[in-house]
């Protein structure tokens, strides 16, 4: 199983970026999909969500109304539009999935329960 992601850069405050994470050894439709973020000195959180039991979408309140997570099935490909970029947003970003019937809310605080994880692609907003 590999997930590659890819996507990062540096962008100006109120950019946009789409980060982008490819599966390979699964499917993605038979797994909850997640974000996470880290930033410098900072613990790791769960930015957004959906969760395999009931198909519903999470988002950190820090994020929510800008950015999106997706996928496309076809492309067994998940994503992270960002829109409307903050300094504050500035970490490494990692893709994650699971096999779990976890709720979404439990997800973003134990990422623990993920399965397989992405290498991580770092976004810098910075003008």
């Amino acid at each position: 199983v590999q997930l590659q992601a890819s996507g990062g850069g540096l962008v100006q405050p109120g950019g946009s970026l789409r980060l982008s994470c490819a599966a390979s050894g699964l499917t993605l439709d038979y797994y909850a999909i997640a974000w996470f973020r880290q930033a410098p000195g900072k613990e790791r959180e769960g930015v957004s969500c959906i969760s395999l039991s009931d198909g519903t979408t999470y988002y950190a309140d820090s994020v929510k109304g800008r950015f999106t997570i997706s996928r496309d099935n076809a492309k067994n490909t998940m994503y992270l539009q960002m829109n409307s970029l903050e300094p504050e947003d500035t970490a490494v970003y990692y893709c994650a999935t699971g096999s779990n019937q976890i709720p979404c809310t439990v997800i973003a605080d134990n990422s623990y329960v993920m399965d397989y994880w992405g290498k991580g692609t770092l976004v810098t907003v910075s003008s």
